[in-house]
């Protein structure tokens, strides 16, 4: 048992009153032990409201008093984000709120009935028995300028789902009334694209403009890039068009929609992006990671996202195992599996590391020559994807190091911490 796991323990004392509480949408279930384990009062079931919230403060109260309890400590399971107003309150009542991991909960589940059955009244005491046991962790919940960029971040990323929809939407579109289109414009996205398509969408009204027709379009909009040439292929091509001829009142009538939405969401995109920099800004860190060849605006926003102030760890290991790129071994008696990463923590952090360490391998030379290292060295070289992963905790090794101590990113030093075999 590790150090930390046996401060958790010791946490706990004879005087703490042990709340276990299984989060719900709309109502939750508490139950109190002592600290060994003994259950004190009963079932506690309460509202996710402000009502609820007090009477389950009374409730703690009420066992802490009658049991001579002088102080509380409350666990979850997080469930989506169902516990962020309880947990609110709590911290604003100065009640210790702290986390199990639902995986431990679903293994230890059996421990008491030996049966997998999960409900209302049984989550809580797994709960309250792994908080005791030190099975917990103290949940983090961003402040300040962190909290905005995680809203704005998760917020671009439905808006980002939500165009590749309506992208979605255009294809199939087209596949029916002008699959020829997009051969015409390999970027239907394209302003000289979008300008035909708001004035003549269908095969039959491009015909009906003609090829002169639709290159005044681009005219009377000064695109320099597109002109007869472009205009009379689309011409051609929309005579021999196979598109559906049906219904064609209507498919003019759902483009416009598409178009609404498209324009919609691009606006509401452009919005976040311009906030999302703006609060980047705020951090004076932040200039020197984007300065980093390589390293964009939606990595650094991500990054600091996700971690928030990163000045609360002691080391980036502790961020690098909270990505859960922590190596896993899996090894008993003489066999030795394969070393894998946890994949336990955030996946949406890992999910930025991973995607950043891809274009940076192609677009920076030092970290291209790190992974060209990694790959090829004579000692234990790395698969591909192992360099990547390799890749994304060594920026995090960076990162932390620029947001620490405020340096800025040396190249050189960058290329020094590559371990070379001695020459011979």
């Amino acid at each position: 048992m590790n150090c930390k796991q046996n401060q958790k323990i010791n946490q706990v004392k004879e005087s703490t009153l042990v709340v276990g509480i299984d989060i719900g949408s709309t109502t939750q279930y508490a139950r109190a032990f002592d600290w060994r384990g003994i259950e004190l009062g009963k079932v506690f079931k309460f509202s996710n409201s402000r009502g609820g919230f007090v009477g389950l403060k009374d409730w703690m109260q009420h066992l802490k008093d009658k049991h001579g309890k002088a102080e509380v400590i409350v666990g979850i399971e997080p469930t989506g984000h169902y516990w962020f107003d309880l947990g609110a309150y709590l911290e604003d009542e100065g009640i210790l709120l702290v986390m199990v991991n639902p995986y431990a909960v679903k293994q230890t589940k059996e421990l008491d009935d030996n049966s997998q059955s999960k409900n209302d009244n049984k989550d809580p005491k797994v709960i309250a028995k792994l908080v005791i046991e030190g099975r917990y962790s103290a949940p983090y919940t961003p402040d300040g300028v962190y909290a905005d960029l995680r809203v704005l971040v998760n917020n671009r990323k439905r808006l980002i789902r939500e165009l590749t929809q309506v992208k979605n939407r255009f294809a199939r579109w087209f596949a029916i009334y002008f699959p020829e289109y997009t051969d015409v414009f390999g970027d239907y996205e394209s302003q000289s694209s979008m300008l035909v398509l708001r004035k003549a969408c269908l095969p039959e009204e491009v015909i009906t403009l003609g090829a002169e027709g639709v290159n005044q379009i681009w005219r009377d909009a000064k695109l320099r890039a597109v002109g007869i040439k472009r205009a009379t292929t689309l011409y051609e091509i929309a005579k021999q068009s196979i598109g559906l001829k049906k219904g064609t009142a209507a498919a003019r009538y759902e483009m416009n929609l598409l178009l609404q939405d498209y324009d919609y969401k691009k606006a509401q995109l452009d919005s976040i992006m311009k906030e999302i920099e703006r609060l980047c800004r705020l951090i004076p860190e932040s200039e020197q990671l984007l300065a980093i060849q390589g390293i964009g605006l939606i990595t650094v926003a991500g990054f600091l996202a996700e971690v928030g102030d990163v000045r609360r760890f002691e080391s980036p290991r502790q961020i690098q195992k909270l990505a859960g790129l922590s190596l896993r071994e899996n090894s008993s008696g003489k066999h030795k599996g394969q070393t894998t990463i946890s994949k336990r923590g955030r996946s949406k952090l890992r999910a930025i590391l991973f995607n950043a360490a891809i274009p940076l391998i192609a677009t920076n030379p030092e970290f291209r020559e790190l992974h060209r290292y990694y790959t090829t060295r004579e000692s234990n070289p790395l698969k591909k994807k192992q360099s990547v992963i390799a890749i994304s905790c060594k920026l995090i090794r960076v990162f932390y190091a620029v947001l620490t101590k405020g340096v800025a990113y040396d190249p050189q030093k960058m290329m020094s911490d590559i371990r070379r075999p001695a020459a011979a």
